[in-house]
């Protein structure tokens, strides 16, 4: 019998490489007498490549070694209830749970053992910071963490400011940061600004500063100011009794000292707020209440509170442009919220996007997918150039968007212009050339179709003699 332990052994070290069937080496562990079973599983836990262990892109199997009376996973697909229940293969200290996720799904979690102590998956080396400390992290197969939240020695890097901030009408002092493009102190123009709700924390767990970094210096945004602000009453400032003195503290206080002590555009298309949860209630609550000082909000995984949709609703068509994402594993009560304010915001004609990410309610999705409103905001034109808005040349948010199948691209460009348009990835490499030739019309508009793409976010890239400007695209399946 130990010569067929050993051959299981040296079958299953040498043939997990081999796509070797997690469900196959469970069956045979089991068909072994209860005394030979740990050498097998010990076995396996040398020979399996990663914790959580993902087979085929979508399935994960959790895995946890030790003697405890019980295991359960608790994180973003559980809505953090411990209640998915890993098994232990009798005569081991072997446990594990098998689930199916998206393939590109991004999902927080914790083990809890005995009930009620709360650990990292210890065998996972993979985690990510949240507000309430570290979390195991699990990146399906389909997922690739993205470049820009990394900080990059071999970039220019942006300058962070601090200073500190006196509100007449709320009655208190808080600490700002201020982010100014590393171009700022040789030009002397003005730029875009954009102001974060839960300032500190876009910083420390969302690494907005690299984020912004390396899309300037990959010329996939123009260079922009950022303001981070912090909240000091954060529910009723955000979404609850002291909202209107809070907008009122941003808009006729705080942006005002802004624009005096830095070059910022007075433009309201280009001036930016973005937050997410409750943060990104009070960002649309302030394009609603007050879009001649932002025409472009970011609301990532938000509450929406009955005033901001009763605004949007039976009030007057804003001039704003809207950037939307909640997650598949989101806080159960704001999806339907977030999908029911897309739809309002279509059927309104709104300039918006909108996507659904297979993540939860975390800083991991938020720093993740910060890149994509910021690239609709702010998109690269060769620089800050304000010939370019003088002449008229936009790409205005395609519709719809999502969309599968067709959608119309609508631009505007001078009478007699040579255009091109292309379909590119976030590179900038061309995938597929949309559009090429000369237009009459100064409002243009074009019907686009996804047939050869695959699903996910893409560039709409405009070129007019020279000058490039893009929007993101979204094609679902």
């Amino acid at each position: 019998m130990r010569k067929t332990i050993l051959a299981f052994i040296l079958l299953l070290t040498v043939s997990w490489s081999e796509a070797q069937d997690f469900q196959h080496f469970i069956d045979r562990i089991n068909a072994l007498p209860m005394g030979e079973r740990q050498a097998v599983a010990d076995s396996f836990i040398t020979a399996c490549p990663a914790f959580p262990f993902i087979e085929n892109d979508s399935v994960a199997h959790f895995i946890y070694t030790g003697s405890v009376s019980s295991v359960t996973m608790a994180g973003d697909a559980t809505q953090w209830n411990p209640n998915q229940d890993l098994s232990m293969i009798q005569g081991t200290t072997f446990w594990y749970l098998t689930k199916i996720y998206e393939a590109d799904a991004r999902l927080d979690y914790k083990l809890v053992t005995g009930g009620s102590n709360w650990i990292l998956d210890p065998r996972n080396p993979n985690t990510c910071l949240g507000g309430f400390g570290p979390n195991s992290e699990l990146r399906m197969g389909g997922n690739t963490k993205p470049p820009e939240t990394i900080y990059d020695p071999n970039i220019p890097h942006g300058t962070i400011k601090d200073t500190t901030f006196h509100s007449a009408i709320l009655d208190n002092t808080r600490a700002l940061k201020v982010y100014l493009p590393p171009s700022y102190s040789s030009t002397a123009a003005e730029y875009p600004v954009i102001l974060f709700h839960d300032g500190p924390e876009y910083i420390s767990l969302g690494a907005a500063n690299n984020v912004l970094d390396y899309l300037i210096a990959h010329k996939m945004i123009n260079p922009v100011i950022a303001v981070f602000v912090p909240p000091l009453d954060r529910q009723p400032e955000y979404a609850g009794t002291k909202i209107d003195l809070f907008t009122s503290f941003i808009t006729t206080e705080l942006m005002p000292f802004i624009d005096l002590r830095y070059r910022t555009s007075k433009d309201p298309m280009k001036r930016a707020t973005l937050g997410a949860s409750d943060g990104g209630n009070i960002a649309l609550y302030l394009g609603v209440k007050k879009p001649q000082c932002f025409g472009r909000i970011a609301a990532q995984s938000s509450d929406v509170i009955t005033a901001i949709d009763s605004a949007l609703r039976y009030g007057s068509k804003l001039n704003l442009d809207f950037y939307l994402d909640i997650g598949t594993y989101d806080i159960a009560i704001l999806i339907p919220m977030v999908h029911s304010l897309a739809t309002l915001l279509q059927s309104k004609g709104y300039s918006y996007s909108f996507r659904e990410i297979h993540e939860g309610h975390s800083w991991g999705n938020w720093k993740e997918h910060l890149r994509l409103p910021l690239m609709q905001f702010f998109p690269f034109t060769n620089g800050i150039d304000e010939n370019f808005r003088e002449n008229n040349i936009r790409i205005d948010q395609n519709r719809p968007n999502p969309f599968r199948g067709d959608t119309d691209i609508f631009f505007s460009v001078p009478p007699g212009s040579r255009v091109h348009i292309d379909l590119c990835d976030y590179s900038g490499r061309i995938l597929e050339s949309i559009f090429s030739g000369t237009v009459q019309e100064a409002k243009n508009s074009i019907r686009f179709s996804s047939k050869n793409h695959k699903a996910g976010n893409y560039l709409c890239m405009l070129e007019v003699e020279g000058h490039r400007t893009s929007r993101i695209v979204t094609i679902i399946d």
